[in-house]
C-alpha cells in the first residue's frame, strides 16, 4: 500500500498524538487504554474529516471545481470541516443539511451551526429527514452548473473510497505510534457512522498486515446494516490502494447497542461516557459520536469483551462544538 501517490492538500502535516489515559485505565479496572486526538487535527475545531477532506480537496481541485456540496445533519461535524476546507481554498461551500430529528434545525443554534456561518458558508439548505441526500446534492449542483459553475459533490462524512484513505493513512500512523511505544494494540475502538473512518482503519490494517480488531460503535444504524455498509466501504477503499480480496465480512465489528433511541439522541451512557473522561482525562468528547463510542468502550470492558492487561485505542474523533447545543442534556441530568 502506497499511499503516497495519492494528491493531498498537506491538512495533516504530523502525527495526532495517541496518549495512555491511565486514570480512565485504573478507574474502569481493565485493559491500558489509549486516546488517538484527532480532535487536535486542523479544521476549525478538529476532527477525523479532516483526514478525509485532505485526499478530497485535492481531487475538486484537481478537476477544476469552484464550489463544493456537501451534506450532513443539522449538526454536522463533516459540514463545519467542509466549509473550513472550502474557506482554506477559496471556494464555494453549499450545504444541504437533513433534518433527521423533526423541529431539530435551529437557524440561531450555535455549535456547528454557528461556525457554518462563520466559515462563509454560500449556502444553507435544509430537507427533512429520510430524504435521497445524494438526489438533494446533485440537484444543488445542477443549479450551480445551469449558472455556469463547476462544483465539486463530497459524500457525507467524507465517507467514499478516496475520502477513506485519510483513515488507511491513520492506521500506518497508527501502528508506528504504537512501535515506538512498546505497546502492541490489541483493538482500536472507533464511532461508526458514515463508515469512512471505520472502514478506512480497516483497509489500512489489512494493507500493514495487521489484523487488529476495529470495534465500531454505531452511532444510527442496526449491527447488521453497518456492518454491510463498513464492509463494502472497506473493500472499495482497499482497491483503491492497491489491494484485492483483503476484506472479508467477518473482519467487520459493530456494536448498536449504544445507539439509544437514535442519531444524537442522548443516552445516560453517553452522559456518563463524556463526564467521566472529561474529569480523568481533561479530555472533552461530543454527544452524538464520541460520546457514545466511549459509552461503548466502557460497556465492552464491563462485559469482559476487554480485559486487564490489554491495550485498547480509543480513536477521538472529534466533534466537541457539539457540546454546547446539549448544554440542557447535561445541565439536567447532573
Amino acid at each position: 500500500m502506497n499511499l503516497t501517490t495519492f494528491p493531498r492538500r498537506g491538512y495533516v502535516q504530523a502525527p495526532t498524538l495517541l496518549v495512555p489515559a491511565p486514570k480512565l485505565s485504573a478507574l474502569l479496572g481493565g485493559p491500558n487504554i489509549y486516546i488517538k486526538r484527532d480532535d487536535l487535527l486542523p479544521g476549525a475545531g478538529g476532527g477525523n474529516k479532516t483526514r478525509k477532506l485532505d485526499f478530497l480537496m485535492a481531487d475538486a481541485l484537481k478537476r477544476g471545481a469552484d464550489s463544493i456540496i456537501t451534506c450532513g445533519a443539522v449538526q454536522s461535524n463533516h459540514c463545519r470541516l467542509t466549509a473550513w476546507a472550502a474557506a482554506r481554498e477559496g471556494l464555494d461551500c453549499f450545504l444541504v443539511l437533513e433534518e433527521r430529528v423533526p423541529n431539530s434545525y435551529n437557524p440561531a443554534a450555535s455549535g456547528n451551526n454557528l461556525l457554518f456561518h462563520l466559515l462563509g458558508a454560500s449556502s444553507i439548505r435544509v430537507v427533512p429527514g429520510g430524504s435521497d441526500m445524494d438526489a438533494e446534492m446533485e440537484k444543488s449542483a445542477g443549479a450551480l452548473r445551469a449558472e455556469g459553475k463547476k462544483p465539486y459533490i463530497i459524500t457525507g462524512g467524507a465517507s467514499s473510497p478516496l475520502g477513506a484513505l485519510g483513515y488507511a493513512a491513520c492506521a500506518e500512523e497508527l501502528l508506528q505510534q504504537c512501535f515506538f511505544l512498546g505497546a502492541a494494540p490489541d483493538a482500536v475502538v472507533a464511532a461508526s457512522g458514515s463508515a469512512g473512518t471505520h472502514a478506512g482503519l480497516l483497509a489500512g490494517f489489512a494493507g500493514c498486515n495487521a489484523r487488529i480488531p476495529v470495534h465500531g460503535i454505531s452511532v444510527n444504524r442496526p449491527r447488521a446494516a453497518q456492518e454491510d455498509k463498513v464492509c463494502d466501504l472497506a473493500g472499495k477503499t482497499a482497491e483503491q490502494a492497491g489491494l484485492r480480496g483483503v476484506i472479508a465480512r467477518g473482519d467487520v465489528v459493530v456494536h448498536d447497542e449504544y445507539v439509544g433511541p437514535g442519531y444524537s439522541a442522548p443516552t445516560g451512557g453517553m452522559l456518563e461516557a463524556v463526564r467521566i473522561t472529561a474529569k480523568a482525562e481533561g479530555v472533552l468528547l461530543d454527544p452524538v459520536y464520541t460520546g457514545k463510542a466511549m459509552a461503548g468502550l466502557i460497556g465492552l470492558v464491563r462485559k469482559g469483551v476487554f480485559r486487564k492487561g490489554q491495550n485498547v485505542i480509543f480513536l477521538h474523533t472529534g466533534g466537541s462544538p457539539a457540546l454546547y447545543v446539549y448544554a440542557d442534556a447535561f445541565l439536567q441530568s447532573g
